[in-house]
């Protein structure tokens, strides 16, 4: 209840557009999903960095809160509103593709960055702190090191028992 009350207040103080072109308060650089999503097509085309993490930070907080909507409420502004509100768009783009915290693979990244995701549509939701995404880059960080030994490809020409007896010495 308290919820749909609270979305409510937040929709008609804020129009989705508003959110979108950043005619929000909010910390400096994250109000402004556009300039956000222009600086990150910004740094994808100068190879600084992929795609995998952003991509699935933003898209598991998008399906998992397309799904989860707190009733009363409609599903596709709820989605809308926590995607562009908050640092989300600031965190995905520029702050989870750190080289120094996130995996090399092409796979670790994405898997890091549906973590990511997870993370923070439970702290939004279930939490009482109303953001997350500091602290869900925070602890897949912690888990780098975890997703990069398992995703790590095979050297060409390695087998597995010449690894197993390699080991062994």
């Amino acid at each position: 209840e308290g919820t749909e009350e609270a979305f409510t207040t937040l929709m008609s103080n804020y129009s989705i557009g508003d959110m979108f072109l950043g005619k929000v308060g909010g910390s400096l650089g994250e109000v402004s999903a556009l300039c956000l999503l222009v600086g990150g097509v910004y740094l994808l085309i100068r190879k600084v960095i992929s795609w995998q993490i952003p991509v699935a930070y933003i898209g598991t907080v998008a399906i998992l809160t397309l799904i989860a909507a707190p009733a009363g409420i409609d599903n596709v502004q709820y989605m809308l509103y926590n995607v562009f509100g908050g640092g989300l768009m600031l965190g995905a783009i520029f702050m989870a593709t750190d080289y120094a915290t996130s995996p090399v693979t092409k796979k670790g990244q994405l898997i890091y960055g549906i973590g990511c995701g997870l993370f923070t549509v439970f702290i939004r939701y279930f939490g009482s702190y109303n953001e997350g995404v500091c602290y869900s880059i925070m602890v897949m960080n912690c888990c780098t090191a975890l997703i990069d030994k398992y995703t790590k490809p095979v050297r060409f020409g390695v087998v597995k028992s010449d690894k197993k007896e390699a080991a062994a010495k």
